[in-house]
């Protein structure tokens, strides 16, 4: 019998949102067919040793432990997720030995208007000074997250070889499927982790949140409150304050722009919006990852588009059905099905 192959997972724990989220939603699929270890890296990007809660229940229910600023980690593949963590520091203290090195890029190396999403050369050379690796790669999450990447590359040309993988390491979006509400009304919402860059103007905001809505629950709103600046007809709560299910419980309507100089990688949020059950709204760089299951539009087209559906309500079914369709391209199946060969190749020297 084979022995199965090594797979170390990398990942500054911390992370809040999307990342840790995936990472664990990775751990679930990947674990059942190779040996599989995860370590954390305290990165100077957080304090603390406050893993994230979605991370935490994962490796507990899979028994794996999280051994934290290892010296040396030695595995046939290595994936080292969110290299951003890296950018308020120029070292790596943990030394990597691999065949190979996938490096998975949730954050946009480029921004909308060509700047630079974060400090990628310096991340990319710290992990490559500090790693042995017959091969180096990075693996964008998404076709916008490809395109930032390829450009950043092409302007740029990085030093060590790094590659970019062919295929899309998508988020696993592993989720129950929510029937649509038959007479859906004008509730809107969304959620996100707190920071400015998760939302778009004031102007823009009240656009997709007005007055006329019957409800308007934003959560992870913790910068409004904090400023007092809320409306009187929002229903603000702070990140973490409800359980996400409760939240999809009260909205038939998911609507989501960031700032206009940043866009979402992938936009979890948005399939976990689908999967309940409800439309989801956002702009075109975002909409592309999801194959049409998200309506792209402009904040100013968001009245009519929810007015046209609460008008037929029969469409609002059909297309929430019809995205949810769409949505199981992003399952633990299609992961296996698409990394499978990848991540099953035979143990050699560090098994």
């Amino acid at each position: 019998m084979s022995t199965p192959a090594k797979i170390a997972y990398v990942i500054d724990p911390r992370f809040r949102g999307g990342t840790s989220s995936a990472v664990a939603a990775e751990l679930e699929v990947v674990s059942a067919f190779a040996k599989v270890e995860v370590y954390a890296l305290s990165t100077a990007m957080f304090s603390g040793q406050a893993v994230a809660p979605q991370l935490a229940r994962a490796c507990a229910r899979l028994n794996i432990p999280l051994t934290w600023d290892p010296v040396d980690i030695s595995a046939d593949l290595v994936i080292l997720h969110n290299p951003s963590c890296l950018k308020f520091q120029d070292r790596l203290g943990t030394r990597i030995l691999t065949d190979r090195l996938i490096v998975v890029t949730h954050e946009n190396f480029v921004r909308p208007g060509g700047h630079e999403g974060f400090d990628v050369a310096t991340c990319l050379d710290q992990i490559a000074r500090a790693s042995v690796a017959l091969r180096r790669e990075l693996a964008p999450i998404s076709a916008w997250n490809r395109e930032t990447v390829l450009q950043w590359s092409a302007k740029h040309s990085p030093a060590h070889g790094w590659e970019v993988l062919e295929e899309d390491w998508f988020n696993i979006c592993a989720f129950d499927f929510l029937p649509p509400n038959p007479a859906p009304a004008d509730r809107r919402g969304r959620h996100s982790r707190p920071g400015f860059e998760k939302f778009p103007g004031p102007a823009a905001m009240l656009q997709c949140f007005p007055e006329t809505a019957r409800r308007n629950l934003i959560l992870g709103a913790d910068a409004f409150l904090k400023a007092g600046l809320v409306p009187e007809h929002w229903d603000a709560r702070p990140f973490g304050a409800m359980p996400v299910a409760d939240y999809f419980d009260q909205i038939d309507f998911f609507v989501y722009f960031t700032a206009p100089t940043w866009r979402e990688s992938f936009g979890r949020v948005l399939a976990e919006a689908i999967a309940a059950g409800k439309i989801a709204i956002t702009d075109p760089e975002t909409a592309r990852t999801f194959s049409g299951a998200a309506i792209a539009a402009q904040p100013e087209q968001v009245n009519d588009i929810i007015a046209s559906y609460i008008a037929h309500p029969k469409d609002y079914e059909a297309d929430v059905r019809a995205a949810q369709e769409h949505l199981k391209q992003f399952s633990p199946d299609c992961f296996a099905d698409r990394f499978g060969t990848l991540l099953t190749g035979p143990a050699r020297v560090y098994a």
